[in-house]
């Protein structure tokens, strides 16, 4: 069994990085560390695939605790050059991005590439020239049922590994990293149906918000070594880990795009420290057997530290659907929302025996939408008379399936049956 680990985006990784390599120490006492000369380092976020998508570099600066707002810096000069000596400049988009035109380049494998980047304050760096290898196939991708043990709360949690199997590394490959973007369908229990004006104004809408889809990027350092030389396969890679009870990916249908892929083994180190000190689980004063890694310098003052890694690598892609019925004699726990829905009517808020006057149909309205944010679900009318009877409310987060998603259906999807 697998233990769970608490996932943190890359920038922050690498100041946790800098900050335990500077501030270890042997003392068992409480201490907190007072940083009297704070250096904000340049972290460069960079990557160059053959994919038919702008490259993009990101340039922030460090900052002196996980509650700072990262520095962007949007003024910069940044382009690459390839071994061919052609320049591809990048633009900058803001917020410390900057990205080539969307057709104005593609990586191509076997070629040389460097990054260049000048700061507003006139310092130039280079990342050292990296070679785009290529990457082997994903042959397949399957899942099998697994469990993981939440260490947090005390618990096991049961669901669905997703694996792959790699083809035959090309000549020279050994490392491999993997990336993914999750997508999935799922509906409301509570989707609001219908428009109260007052309570002879109930207006059914003309579309009902009743199905949305969600998006996620993964944020865990996925790596692994093809063996002791090149040309061996990766067979049963771990990528994905999803819990059935704890999210509700799995109630009706699951799309995984995987990125796949190759490394340096001087980058593969890069991601390995990176995901030791993630998974660690310890404290500043933890030992640090290793230093900070990075393929990038300052042309004039090779001692500065610069934080990041300039990746470049080829990519394979596979994307796999999940409904169901493919869960199908795993044993399961299901996923159950917690929502609930409440009828009420005026006579609701009448005790027995009291002489207190009823609210009217409006005021229970505005005491749930306005006073407990509540959304209206639907009226209920006597079969009879037609006359209103109840009406009915739940939580925006059980009804509304845009505050977590869009109704709006990826180009991609495919219902499966």
């Amino acid at each position: 069994m697998l233990k769970v680990v608490q996932r943190c985006p890359v920038y922050l990784l690498l100041v946790v990085v800098l900050f335990v390599a500077v501030f270890t120490t042997t003392c068992i006492d409480p201490f907190t560390p007072h940083l009297q000369s704070y250096q904000k380092l340049l972290v460069v976020e960079g990557l160059v695939t053959d994919e038919n998508t702008p490259c993009e570099v990101r340039l922030t600066r460090t900052y002196p605790s996980i509650d700072s707002i990262p520095e962007v810096i949007d003024d910069a000069l940044v382009y690459l050059t390839d071994g061919e000596g052609n320049m591809i400049n990048l633009g900058s988009t803001g917020n410390g991005i900057y990205r080539t035109g969307d057709s104005q380049f593609r990586g191509t494998p076997g070629s040389t590439y460097i990054l260049h980047i000048q700061t507003p304050d006139g310092k130039q760096y280079e990342s050292e020239p990296c070679v785009m290898t290529p990457v082997a196939d994903i042959d397949s991708v399957h899942i099998a049922r697994d469990e993981v043990v939440d260490n947090i709360y005390n618990r096991t949690l049961e669901g669905i590994r997703i694996f792959i199997d790699t083809g035959e590394p090309p000549e020279g490959t050994r490392y491999f990293r993997w990336e993914y973007d999750e997508t999935w369908k799922f509906k409301l229990p509570y989707p609001q149906a219908y428009n109260y004006i007052n309570d002879t104004t109930i207006l059914k809408l003309d579309k009902i918000k009743e199905y949305c889809w969600r998006s996620n990027k993964s944020t865990d350092i996925e790596i692994a070594s093809a063996g002791s030389s090149s040309g061996d396969a990766i067979l049963n890679q771990p990528v994905l880990f999803i819990s059935s009870d704890q999210s509700d990916r799995l109630s009706i249908e699951y799309s995984l795009l995987i990125r796949q892929f190759s490394l340096s083994e001087k980058e593969f180190d890069f991601w390995n420290n990176l995901k030791s000190v993630n998974e660690s689980g310890g404290n500043i004063f933890d030992k640090q057997p290793y230093s900070v890694i990075s393929n990038i310098y300052n042309i004039e003052d090779q001692n500065e530290k610069v934080l990041g890694y300039f990746r470049v690598s080829a990519v394979k892609t596979r994307r796999i659907f999940i409904v169901p019925n493919d869960l199908l004699g795993m044993d399961l726990p299901y996923f159950k929302y917690k929502c609930d829905e409440y009828s009420v009517s005026p006579e609701t808020y009448v005790r027995p025996g009291s002489w207190s006057k009823p609210p009217t149909w409006d005021e229970i309205y505005e005491m749930f939408m306005h006073d407990g944010g509540f959304q209206f679900v639907k009226p209920i009318y006597n079969d009879t008379t037609e006359e209103l009877v109840r009406v009915v409310f739940a939580r925006k987060e059980c009804s509304d399936c845009e505050l977590n998603g869009t109704v709006t259906r990826p180009g991609f999807w495919v219902d499966i049956p």
